[in-house]
């Protein structure tokens, strides 16, 4: 179907023209001519087929030319900023002739200025769920507002995490009936399903080509690898391909850093993106990579859906990702709009794990490729020490730093980022370092052990000098001068600990209360032990309470001395 025969806007007509599009793909074709009706749709499509260009068409559309839709808003609904700003872009590129106006709302930057352009009143919000509600609860923007609501991505956003956010937005949206809802998914999931019951008006569900999750003209290969070969051959692969630009793919934020480090040491200009870096860094480095300046990123999941590169030349899953509609998502960043790409994954013995669901998934088996020794290339960056920019060579903190009683590590934990326990534990640093190739002693400088031969070196004893009372003398607090034996635990008989204070401070320590006290200015001696009392009941148990009270003595005093020393 030609855009020509939709009787679309004269100037959004010249904006596609512009663009390049003269034929509707078929996630176009069939969304098109059911949205500009004003029908709700429930869209199943693979990455990469123009389900943005459906959704924006539609707006543009409805906001020109239906009268029942004039003076509303669009709110277009993202799971991450990314994808938020890519879809931002492509409406000011589509929207360029027509009145209304766009902004973006995400979060990661101040509320400032995205205060400013909501109250400016643009025609159409894009944001992400987070910051959209916080503006909600604030009053600063009203869903009611809305006639055309549009769900992006609705599999991912569930996956981290916004399904209730979603939910919220809906209620506080217009009746159903009153408005223009449209859901894209990779997948029709059940909690997808469950959106589209509730929320909106009898939608058409559309699936264009569910049995095909990747496009046909990405070639994949598999290469299994050894984890300490894993660098080597993403070299060798990256000096036989010799791509103009290409995304590697690591599984969690520490390896994508190690990644681009020691790709760095070894000659290329590599970039990385992860969910730790502002928001402007963000922005600047994905439009480094687009406009071809940066010819190398890797990049965590962050980016499998909303990074979008035009004539992508390869992806390469560094590591297989957990999750196995994350390898669709991964692949889909090249062979976009039905041009032709490559995707090549390594499998080593850690996340060899995640291949068989993949493959079960995409309902094929992924071409393996032996590897050859002239692959494996000599990486420059062995042994080196790595620059880490953002502290992430630092391990996670783990005693709670907050009210609630969260621990740093789950208070890290990024907005929407899927809870631990649904794969891999988290890696230790060192693993992490190893997982992506890197030499752990380069990473944490350590002391050299001592050989087992070696004697441990001894001090030498302070000279032992006597007071002018007898008493051996005292040295700083804590010291033990002229006393070589070792301080018993704490778990060591009462007697044994006052014996050792008694000879270390040359001090007998005496209840205040006893008999046996005597005159502050008398020196005082060790008092002989009292005869064992007969051993009736009554002696005994008087004999324990004296004992007892004793030891509580004794024990004050050693505490009030030990305070005064320190």
């Amino acid at each position: 179907m030609q855009f020509n025969e939709l009787d679309l806007n004269p100037n959004l007509l010249k904006a596609i023209d512009d663009l390049g599009f003269e034929r509707c793909t078929d996630v176009q074709a069939e969304t098109l001519t059911r949205s500009l009706h004003g029908n709700d749709v429930a869209v199943q499509s693979q990455t990469g087929t123009g389900k943005t260009a459906a959704f924006l068409i539609t707006i543009f559309q409805l906001m020109n030319e239906s009268e029942a839709y004039r003076g509303t808003r669009a709110l277009i609904v993202a799971p991450t900023r990314e994808l938020a700003v890519q879809i931002e872009n492509d409406a000011k590129a589509l929207g360029k002739y027509l009145p209304q106006r766009t902004t973006c709302i995400y979060g990661g930057v101040g509320y400032g200025q995205q205060e400013r352009s909501l109250a400016e009143s643009f025609e159409i919000v894009i944001g992400t769920p987070g910051r959209l509600l916080d503006f909600s609860q604030s009053g600063k923007l009203d869903f009611r507002e809305m006639g055309i609501i549009v769900i992006d991505e609705a599999d991912r956003l569930f996956d981290m995490g916004f399904y209730p956010d979603i939910r919220k937005m809906m209620r506080r949206a217009r009746p159903r009936t009153e408005r223009l809802t449209m859901l894209y998914s990779a997948t029709l999931s059940v909690k997808v399903r469950n959106i589209a019951w509730q929320f909106m008006n009898d939608p058409a569900e559309i699936e264009i080509e569910p049995e095909h999750l990747t496009v046909d003209t990405v070639q994949q290969e598999l290469y299994h690898v050894a984890q300490n070969e894993k660098f080597p051959l993403l070299l060798g692969l990256l000096r036989r391909e010799s791509p103009r630009n290409a995304i590697i793919f690591c599984n969690t934020k520490r390896a994508t850093e190690i990644v681009a480090k020691k790709l760095e040491l070894n000659g290329y200009h590599c970039d990385f993106i992860i969910g730790d870096l502002p928001q402007h860094r963000r922005l600047k480095i994905i439009e480094r990579i687009k406009s071809g300046d940066a010819g190398l990123l890797t990049a965590t999941d962050v980016a499998a859906r909303g990074l979008h590169v035009d004539d992508l030349d390869l992806v390469v899953n560094y590591d297989l990702p957990e999750d196995p509609e994350a390898y669709v998502h991964r692949i889909g960043r090249t062979a976009r709009a039905g041009k032709a790409g490559k995707a090549i994954s390594l499998a080593c013995e850690r996340f060899v794990y995640s291949l068989e669901p993949i493959e079960e998934l995409i309902g094929m088996k992924i071409p393996s490729v032996s590897v050859s020794d002239e692959l494996l290339t000599a990486d420059e960056s062995e042994g080196k020490r790595l620059p880490s920019t953002h502290g992430l060579d630092r391990p996670a903190r783990t005693r709670s730093s907050g009210p609630g009683g969260r621990t740093g590590s789950h208070a890290g934990r990024e907005r929407g980022a899927p809870a631990r326990g649904g794969g891999h534990r988290s890696r230790s640093p060192r693993h992490a370092a190893a997982d992506a190739g890197a030499d752990p002693g380069t990473r944490r400088k350590s002391r050299a052990p001592r050989p087992q031969h070696e004697p441990r070196p001894q001090r030498e004893p302070r000279p032992h000098t006597e007071r002018t009372d007898g008493a051996p003398a005292r040295g700083k607090a804590g010291s033990r001068s002229g006393h070589a034996d070792k301080a018993p635990s704490r778990s060591a008989p009462i007697d044994d600990r006052i014996a050792y204070y008694r000879q270390k401070y040359g001090e007998d320590f005496v209840p205040r209360d006893a008999e046996t006290t005597r005159s502050s200015s008398s020196p005082r001696k060790p008092e002989p032990k009292p005869a064992a009392p007969a051993p009736d009941a009554g002696t005994m148990e008087e004999r324990d309470r004296v004992e007892r009270r004793r030891k509580a003595g004794i024990l004050g005093r050693l505490s009030g001395i030990l305070r005064r020393k320190r």
